[in-house]
């Protein structure tokens, strides 16, 4: 099979919905999953009310105007007869409704990903219905029917086990469509798998039923050696093997996510195209090739910060002190960059997206000295 993924950006304006039905027409649609994130707009939107939702319940229904709104004018856009589509939309934003309405939870991390996760349900249903009604036989999925987790909202451990007694089903010859980022627990309730892109549910599609390609496509023009600003006669890249794609994935989120790892014994080919250039393929990357060409690259990675530890005394020596850190760094959800110890020196480069930095300060303070650059710069060089 096939997989291509399409980041929400894609289906921003019908001009570029149009560049799917030209990718899905040239490479045969036929055994394909395609695999669609939701749009930032859409994201950011939900993200913004669900404080709203905690300190007030009934403004869960607002929660679902904003999703209607959102997706309303694109469908009308797009379509010329939107009824059914409109259905699924209102079904779907139904269904949210029933559950925050009987919601006693206050977990944030449960809300979070109950309420962020339909905004990419809905993209990938407008999606499905657009393809049928462009003649493109497909079926719509709800991929958290297929990928299975633990109960550790937003950052999900994946049940494998149960992955692959579910895709046993699976028809290869079919055309699918999907939604990423969420799948759900043993209790069917909607779980992140952490705060990386849509590309690794669709890495874990591809692994499990062992795909041949698989083609992304979002808002990269060119994939090139190093920032024009701070690297001269910069080099646009063609090629990378899979270690140096892991190595920068390590210090930036670059075009694919580090846990595509997964991939690296099945040798399976990905492609990269954008949608700004949609005539152009941006960069391929393969078990074994070399890189095209072979220059150094330059990673850059902007607003991280970089909290330095070390003990009060010599009570603890540095694997005690990596314990405790790393313990509280899990519990809290905090995505690590890279990690570097001098001795009884511990110094972490993290994204704190979910603003749970000062949280793990106020824990590490009480048994350790603790200091914090903010906001600081990250360049990294893979030669």
């Amino acid at each position: 099979m096939k997989v291509y993924k399409f980041g929400g950006a894609f289906v921003q304006n019908i001009k570029n919905v149009r560049y799917i039905l030209k990718d899905l027409n040239q490479t045969e649609y036929y055994s394909t999953i395609i695999v669609i994130s939701a749009m930032n707009k859409s994201s950011n939107s939900l993200e913004d009310i669900i404080q709203t939702y905690l300190q007030k319940k009934e403004f869960y229904k607002k929660i679902l105007d904003s999703i209607g709104e959102i997706h309303y004018e694109k469908v009308k856009k797009i379509f010329t007869y939107f009824k059914d589509v409109l259905k699924g939309i209102k079904n779907t934003c139904k269904n949210l409704g029933y559950l925050l309405f009987n919601n006693k939870s206050d977990n944030f991390n449960y809300i979070y990903d109950q309420i962020v996760s339909v905004g990419e349900i809905v993209l990938s249903i407008i999606l499905s219905f657009y393809l049928k009604y462009s003649k493109i036989i497909n079926t719509w999925i709800d991929i958290r029917n297929y990928l299975k987790t633990d109960c550790n909202y937003k950052h999900g451990t994946l049940d494998c086990k149960l992955i692959y007694k579910h895709f046993e089903n699976c028809n290869i010859f079919k055309t699918y469509v999907t939604h990423g980022f969420s799948d759900s627990n043993s209790n069917y309730f909607t779980v992140f798998l952490g705060s990386e892109s849509s590309d690794y549910p669709a890495t874990i599609i591809i692994y499990y039923l062992i795909s041949k390609v698989v083609i992304i496509r979002n808002d990269v023009k060119e994939v090139i050696n190093g920032n024009l600003n701070y690297v001269e006669n910069s080099q646009f890249l063609e090629y990378l093997t899979y270690k140096e794609t892991i190595d920068i994935s390590f210090i930036s989120e670059f075009i694919l996510q580090l846990k595509i790892i997964l991939l690296y014994k099945s040798a399976i080919s990905w492609l990269i195209l954008s949608y700004l250039k949609p005539e152009n393929q941006v960069i391929s990357i393969f078990k074994g090739t070399k890189r095209d060409p072979n220059v150094s690259c330059f990673i850059q990675k902007l607003n991280v910060h970089l909290p330095v530890i070390s003990p009060v005394d010599f009570t603890y020596n540095p694997e005690d002190i990596l314990y405790i850190i790393c313990k509280q760094i899990t519990e809290l959800n905090i995505k690590i960059g890279m990690i570097k110890i001098a001795y009884f020196l511990v110094l972490i480069v993290i994204k704190d997206k979910f603003n749970s930095i000062n949280i793990l300060l106020n824990i590490l303070v009480s048994s350790f000295i603790v200091t914090l650059e903010e906001n600081v710069r990250l360049l990294y060089c893979n030669k």
